[in-house]
């Protein structure tokens, strides 16, 4: 039976919000929460009811919030998912400042991309407010939309700009600032709590340091330029390893390749110290992850405080050989790209220096083109080996989509994007306690 008609679905709109979500590559505006007065029914929707100006719909359903499911559940909300393949989704657009020219890699590379002693970004090196572009889109109602009570709301020419945004995952990290008792320096950092946060329970700190190219005066920048921070806080990954996430927002580049840091280095370990004083963490579940310029600070912070985590996962990144030798007792997942022309042999240096104190490293090379379920069997098969430390190479080439060249000839800052999505990491990083 058909339901009454009750006017145009435009008029029965209470208003749409933008929703955006981080991917490898950034923050981006994938879809279109639009709410009625009424709940609709999911099962009549269809994705050619609705219309966004100038993207590509790909999915539309109903929702009890603005936000994305697997499924479509009868609520106030239809959401209308957008390609992220749209040229116009991404959102991130890095720093507003310019790090100077190098020979290896594209401008916003950061330091470890560059062979020491060339033009790459120095210590100390500053850049201005990210560049962030607003999530904004208009959508029109095409199509007839039922409520739950049968209630049909014909199609309308009345175009509904947004006027809210929902950022997925970022809008749950809260900023704040550090002051450092101990040499003075300042630090804005985003910190995820755990939803369910109970101060008689401890909990995990994952540490996230970003590259240099995120050097930004813009608090949030390392939230949505790619993944490194936010899928530690992901409701997924929540559910399956509850735990704070850290992510600083360096003011200025925190380490050059003269491998000798500014104070915000030391500023780093004294943040970790004191949020362990400020909430339950357990100081044996402490963990540093790092790309490029985060990478550098991740192996660096491991040999001056050895004390400060009980595992790292060092993504495109390198240190001086010669001082590496006490990451032979730490529990490390090293991932680079065979293309990375300073982070690969320096990494495979690393770790001949590590095999030579006796410390066992298994080794492996994987597609960087693989599914979800490839890199999750790619992922059991090395922990399976049991050793302390684990070391991942992306083939050269595959960081790369199909016709996409390198920035600069060098799969640098093509690495971290694909590094992220593997969840095996992360679990396996958690199975590690001090």
């Amino acid at each position: 039976m058909t339901g009454c008609n009750s006017g145009s679905g435009g008029g029965n709109i209470k208003s749409a919000a933008a929703v955006t979500k981080v991917y490898g590559t950034g923050q981006k505006f994938i879809a279109v929460a639009v709410e009625y007065n009424s709940d609709i029914d999911t099962s009549k929707l269809s994705k050619t009811d609705f219309r966004v100006e100038g993207r590509t719909v790909v999915k539309v359903y109903g929702n009890t919030a603005a936000d994305l499911a697997e499924q479509g559940r009868n609520g106030k909300y239809v959401i209308v998912e957008l390609s992220p393949d749209d040229s116009s989704a991404l959102l991130w657009g890095g720093p507003s400042g310019s790090l100077p020219q190098q020979t290896s890699s594209a401008s916003t590379t950061a330091t470890s991309a560059t062979p020491s002693g060339n033009s790459g970004p120095q210590a100390g090196t500053t850049q201005g407010p990210a560049i962030i572009r607003a999530a904004k889109g208009i959508v029109t109602q095409t199509g007839a939309v039922t409520t739950t009570g049968g209630t049909v709301y014909a199609a309308s020419s009345t175009n509904v700009a947004t006027s809210t945004t929902v950022n997925l995952v970022v809008d749950e990290f809260k900023q704040f600032t550090y002051k450092d008792p101990k040499n003075g320096q300042i630090l804005p950092y985003n910190l995820y709590t755990p939803a369910n946060y109970d101060k008689r329970k401890s909990y995990p700190l994952v540490l996230f340091m970003h590259d240099a190219s995120v050097v930004s005066t813009t608090p949030t920048a390392t939230l949505v330029q790619g993944l490194g921070a936010v899928c530690w806080a992901d409701a997924h990954d929540q559910a399956e390893r509850e735990a704070f996430v850290l992510a600083p927002q360096y003011p200025s580049i925190v380490i050059g390749d003269d491998y000798k840091p500014t104070g915000l280095f030391d500023t780093t370990a004294h943040l970790v110290e004191d949020l362990s004083k400020q909430y339950n963490i357990d100081t044996g579940r402490r963990y540093a992850t790092g790309q490029s310029m985060g990478a550098m600070m991740t192996l660096g912070l491991n040999i001056k405080y050895p004390d400060l985590f009980a595992a790292s996962w060092v993504v495109a990144g390198q240190w001086p050989a010669d001082q590496c030798a006490p990451l032979a007792t730490k529990k490390l997942w090293v991932t680079v790209s065979q293309g990375d022309t300073k982070a690969y042999p320096g990494e495979n240096e690393i770790m001949d220096i590590i095999e030579q104190t006796g410390t066992r490293v298994s080794r492996a090379v994987w597609n960087g083109q693989s599914t979800t379920a490839e890199f999750a069997a790619d992922a059991t098969a090395l922990a399976a080996q049991g050793a302390p430390i684990n070391y991942s190479a992306f083939l050269k080439g595959t960081t790369l989509s199909p016709g996409e060249t390198a920035p600069g000839g060098v799969e640098h800052t093509t690495t971290w994007p694909i590094a992220y999505t593997i969840e095996g990491i992360r679990a396996w990083i958690f199975q590690q306690h001090k």
